[in-house]
């Protein structure tokens, strides 16, 4: 493992990152490992999963995706009492 040092870290920058490691629950180190990590390897997820299933059917022809149309309206549901 390496070690990084970070010199002439000014004092708000200092303060907002215990801050956001205090949020998270983690020490001043890992919340800059975790920063480091998120930003040298972006998530590669597509959305999610609504974003996911449109993008996996979107080459098919959504002629046959139509429900059939109704002749009548729709009824109230009946319930008993």
């Amino acid at each position: 493992m390496a070690t990084l040092t970070v010199r002439g870290l000014d004092e708000e920058t200092r303060t907002r990152l215990r801050i956001r490691a205090a949020e998270h629950g983690r020490s001043m180190e890992a919340e800059v490992r975790a920063m480091l990590h998120a930003q040298l390897y972006p998530s590669t997820s597509a959305g999610g999963l609504g974003s996911r299933i449109h993008a996996r059917f979107a080459g098919i022809a959504s002629e046959g995706l139509r429900p059939p149309a109704r002749d009548e309206a729709p009824r109230p549901a009946e319930f008993d009492e």
